[in-house]
C-alpha cells in the first residue's frame, strides 16, 4: 500500500509531563486521628452530620452523601468515586481536554509518525457549585492525572489512548471555611476519633481521543485497588 510502518517514538520524558507532580497526596495541618479528647459539642456535631447523607441522597446529591458518610464511619479506608461521572463535570472535562490538546500539538511538532508516551502528572482541578453541586459538596477539588499513548499517523491524524485518574485527600482543613462555615469543628471529628480522613480514588481506562472523531470519548471502567464504594457501604 506504500504506507510506511509507524515506529515507536523515544523520549526521555513523556509528552505533557512538564508542570505535573509525581505524587498526588497533599498534606494538611490537622492533628492526628484520635489525638484530641472528644467534647460534648463534638459528639453533638457528629450526631447532626449523620442525618445529612440520607437527606442528600433524597435530594439527588449521592456522591456528596457517599463521601460524607464514609468520613463519619471512620474506617479510613480508600473510597472509590465514580471517575466516569466526574470526568463529565465541565471543569474536569475542560482540564482533561486541555491536556489532550497539548499532547496533540506536541506530537505533531515532532514531525513524523509514531507512537509517543504521554503523561500529565498529577494536577489540581477546582470544582465549583455552579459546575456541579453534587461534586462540589463531595470533593470541592481533586488531583487528576491523564496518561497514555499519542499516535501520529501517516495522514497527519492524531489519536490518543488514555487513562483518567482522580485522587483526593479527603478532609476538612483546620482554619479554612466555605461560605462562612468554618471547617475546624468538622476537622475535630477526625482529630477526636469521631470520624476519619481518607483517600478518595477513581479511574477510567480505555479512553480514546481523536480530533477527527464525532465522539472522541469512548470509555470502559478499570478494575484496580479494592476500596469502599457507595454500594459496598450499604
Amino acid at each position: 500500500m506504500g504506507t510506511r510502518s509507524m515506529h515507536q517514538g523515544t523520549r526521555e520524558e513523556p509528552l505533557g509531563r512538564t508542570g505535573g507532580r509525581a505524587e498526588p497526596a497533599i498534606p494538611n495541618g490537622n492533628a492526628a486521628h484520635a489525638s484530641l479528647p472528644a467534647r460534648p459539642r463534638d459528639r453533638a456535631l457528629r450526631a447532626a452530620c449523620v442525618a445529612v447523607p440520607p437527606l442528600w441522597t433524597a435530594l439527588g446529591v449521592r456522591h456528596a452523601a457517599g463521601t460524607l458518610r464514609h468520613y463519619l464511619r471512620g474506617t479510613g479506608r480508600p473510597y472509590r468515586v465514580d471517575a466516569r461521572a466526574l470526568l463529565a463535570v465541565p471543569a474536569v472535562r475542560e482540564e482533561v481536554d486541555r491536556r489532550l490538546a497539548e499532547w496533540r500539538r506536541a506530537a505533531r511538532a515532532l514531525g513524523e509518525p509514531g507512537g509517543y508516551a504521554a503523561d500529565s502528572g498529577w494536577r489540581g482541578v477546582l470544582i465549583t457549585r455552579r459546575g456541579s453541586a453534587d461534586w462540589w459538596l463531595a470533593l470541592r477539588g481533586a488531583q487528576y492525572r491523564v496518561s497514555g499513548t499519542v499516535r501520529v499517523h501517516e495522514d497527519g491524524s492524531v489519536v490518543s489512548d488514555y487513562r483518567f485518574q482522580v485522587h483526593k485527600s479527603w478532609n476538612f482543613d483546620r482554619g479554612e471555611s466555605e461560605f462562612g462555615i468554618p471547617f475546624t469543628p468538622f476537622a475535630r471529628l477526625h482529630e477526636t476519633g469521631l470520624a476519619r480522613e481518607f483517600t478518595a480514588v477513581g479511574e477510567v481506562d480505555g479512553l480514546v481521543d481523536s480530533a477527527d472523531a464525532e465522539d472522541p470519548r469512548e470509555s470502559r471502567p478499570h478494575e484496580g485497588l479494592p476500596v469502599d464504594t457507595p454500594a459496598g457501604e450499604g
